[in-house]
């Protein structure tokens, strides 16, 4: 026993003083002893592990060196999705941003934090007592690929976090894994010597490198993190720079480029440093991202149905290249858009070769007065997808040939159409254009619609290929022939057992996920969940006009009006037929919300401000649970304005002209039965914590 306690405090010494020699070289680029000492300490840890595995931490800084090998990912539902942010190339777009700020903010003083934007891939951290417990990937931002493993190879993503006053128990931290530009010119020099393809760029070579199988080789391509977003269940800073500071104090890595602005002035003087500067950097960067630093202001601002309204990207323009138009392609979409993509002399830009590029549609073709032939100029939009700007008119060839825009859809031969107010020309033929059938399948069994296992969009598309399935109702006939699968090449057994298996499955999936695989056009992921909340049943949806859908709340005239098109089209009634006699879900489960009480009926309530014992969304949901009605604006029909802290002083203004009474938080917390819990979000979920990050990339 007492050889075993020697053993055992000597491991946890080893493991504490690897852990800081760690953190002092690869975070604060501080050597404090030779390279030689450090590997003589790794190896007497693990000599002691292998001779007491039993002793052995799971913090060890020994599982750095990588190893194991996995046969697949699992994937976890993020707890705090991870939204996109909207973004910008233009400075006057960054003005109209702080303006809207203002007004959300209704005058109250605000102030910005900008951070450089590391071009890598978003990875969520999670963090338990002080450990790393958990790494996974955006994935759809949903949910993500379990990849801890890979992520424990990171030399700066610590372990083990350093102990610090109200540390939380729990939390998740949200940053950027990223090749360093030295490391990944290293990395291609060698599959250059060793005849092996180059690397395209950075970014895809962190990605690539995070899905590796092997621990060891991840370990080997020398990946870095950086830190940029931290959450808990509550609010527990006040500011979004209180938080970087913390993440500094835990010992994960922050990059020390981040600064605060008072005005908007301020960020464009940081755009401005930054545009020159960020190439003398060992990083690849896109632009930079700019947030309001209180999080009350941010609880206050909200967000849209993708993005905060509180932060901003703000992108650096696009490298470009100039090369030879030779050939205009056209491809048909889902929807019957015929999108025109240009064929090029193969070109170096942006760290990859550019062989294609959008041209957008039939307006972008005349705009630039393009011919084949022509020297383009290319960029690339975000620096992710190729696109022309312009043509280099002094160098036009005689033979330059005018690019005639078809008639006729390039997949079916049916006359092309252009809608009144639409810049796409398209084909109307939705029933018979292979692409689009092919397209509206591959939505269908797409991971956010029913996400049917074993039938991916190679599959579903080899399969409308060969006769199998033209529509969705097809793949629940799949099971009656599976004489005919077993005959297909490269479909064994097996895989043909997985696909059936994951066609049963798909009938659980809920009546929201299946009425935005139907592919209506313009009914994305919310608005089938604002439908599907609202009419319960496919047959009330089919039942009601395009005015009732239009009233519908983030529905309005344009969706409405498509979806009454589409839900009074006989090939489409026949579908929601076949879809039913299948078992797929075409209702809502469980019991419709029963309203809270009639408390608040007929009472129309604006909110303003801060709130201290709730959210915004809570207030909200408690109000309209409880009869009430939440409208934007103040009129004279307005029954209360709800007053938080920093309220807009135009708002109180014009309460007091229209007499319209003024509440507290508390006051209406009053008006309301004493029992009245705070409802749930229409998806099943809890609404956001007053304060709670959710975060961006």
């Amino acid at each position: 026993m007492p050889e075993t306690s020697a053993v055992q405090q000597r491991i946890l010494a080893l493991t504490e003083r690897l852990h800081h020699l760690n953190h002092q070289y690869y975070q604060l680029d501080v050597s404090e002893v030779p390279d030689q000492e450090f590997d003589q300490l790794l190896a007497e840890l693990t000599q002691l592990e292998a001779e007491h595995p039993g002793l052995a931490l799971a913090n060890s800084p020994t599982r750095r060196v990588g190893g194991t090998i996995t046969k697949q990912f699992p994937t976890a539902v993020h707890r705090y999705p991870m939204l996109s942010l909207g973004n910008t190339y233009s400075e006057d777009d960054l003005r109209e941003f702080d303006e809207r700020v203002q007004r959300g903010l209704e005058g109250a003083p605000y102030s910005y934090v900008c951070e450089l934007k590391i071009d890598g891939v978003a990875m969520s951290l999670r963090y338990e007592h002080g450990e790393l417990t958990q790494g996974v990937t955006r994935g759809d931002g949903t949910q993500g690929d379990v990849v801890t493993a890979n992520v424990r190879t990171i030399r700066t993503v610590p372990l083990a976090l350093r102990a610090a006053p109200d540390q939380p128990q729990e939390f998740e931290v949200r940053g950027e894994v990223f090749l360093p530009l030295p490391v990944f010119a290293e990395l291609n020099a060698e599959r250059e010597q060793n005849g092996e393809a180059l690397l395209a760029n950075p970014r895809n070579a962190a990605s690539g490198t995070l899905k590796l199988q092997n621990s060891a080789q991840v370990a080997a391509r020398k990946l870095r993190f950086f830190a940029y977003s931290l959450l808990t269940p509550a609010r527990h800073f006040s500011s979004h720079s209180a938080a970087l500071e913390a993440l500094a104090q835990y010992g994960l890595p922050v990059s020390d480029t981040w600064r605060r602005a008072a005005t908007i002035s301020e960020v464009l003087d940081f755009v401005h440093y930054w545009a020159k500067k960020r190439y003398d950097l060992p990083v690849a960067t896109d632009g930079i991202v700019i947030k309001v630093d209180d999080l009350r202001q941010q609880d206050q601002l909200g967000y849209t149905a993708k993005s905060p309204r509180w932060a901003i990207a703000y992108k650096y323009p696009a490298e470009a290249a100039r090369t030879r138009l030779n050939e205009v392609i056209y491809n048909v979409g889902r929807t019957g858009a015929v999108t025109p993509v240009a064929l090029l002399t193969p070109v170096p830009l942006a760290g990859t070769v550019v062989k294609r590029a959008t041209l957008h549609n039939a307006n972008q073709i005349e705009l630039l007065d393009l011919r084949l032939g022509d020297l383009v100029y290319v960029e690339k939009g975000g620096e992710i997808i190729p696109k022309i700007t312009g043509v280099d008119l002094s160098a036009r060839p005689a033979t330059a040939v005018p690019i005639r825009y078809p008639t006729e859809c390039p997949a079916c031969g049916t006359a092309l159409v252009r809608p009144e107010g639409e810049a796409h020309f398209r084909c109307p033929n939705e029933r018979g254009c292979p692409p689009q059938l092919k397209a509206r399948l591959e939505h269908y069994v797409s991971r956010k619609a029913l996400n049917i296992d074993g039938l991916g969009a190679e599959t579903v598309g080899r399969f409308s290929d060969l006769g199998l399935v033209a529509t969705p109702a097809d793949i629940y006939d799949l099971p009656a022939r599976r004489a005919e699968l077993v005959t297909l090449e490269r479909l064994g057994e097996k895989s043909i057992d997985n696909l059936l298996a994951g066609i049963e499955a798909s009938k659980q999936v809920p009546f929201p996920r299946v009425l935005f695989g139907l592919g209506i056009r313009y009914v994305g992921e919310t608005v089938a969940q604002k439908l599907a909340a609202h009419y319960r049943t496919v047959d009330a949806l089919m039942a009601a006009s395009a005015e009732e859908m239009a009233a519908v709340p983030e529905v309005g005239t344009v969706i409405a009006e498509a979806a009454a098109h589409w839900f009074r089209q006989p090939e489409n009634l026949l579908l929601i037929e076949r879809l039913r006699q299948a078992g797929v879900a075409l209702t809502v489960t469980g019991e419709a919300p029963v309203p809270a009480s009639d408390r608040l009926a007929g009472l129309t309530f604006v909110l303003s401000g801060v709130f201290e014992q709730h959210s915004r969304d809570e207030l909200q949901q408690l109000i309209t649970s409880n009869g009430g009605k939440i409208t934007g604006s103040i009129s004279k029909k307005l029954s209360y304005l709800v007053a938080g802290d920093n309220m807009g002083p135009a708002k109180r203004e014009k309460a007091l002209t229209f007499k319209v009474p003024i509440i507290s938080e508390t006051e209406l917390m009053n008006m309301l039965p004493d029992t009245a819990p705070v409802p749930e979000a229409e998806n099943g979920t809890p609404p956001p914590a007053s304060g709670q990050q959710i975060p961006l990339f």
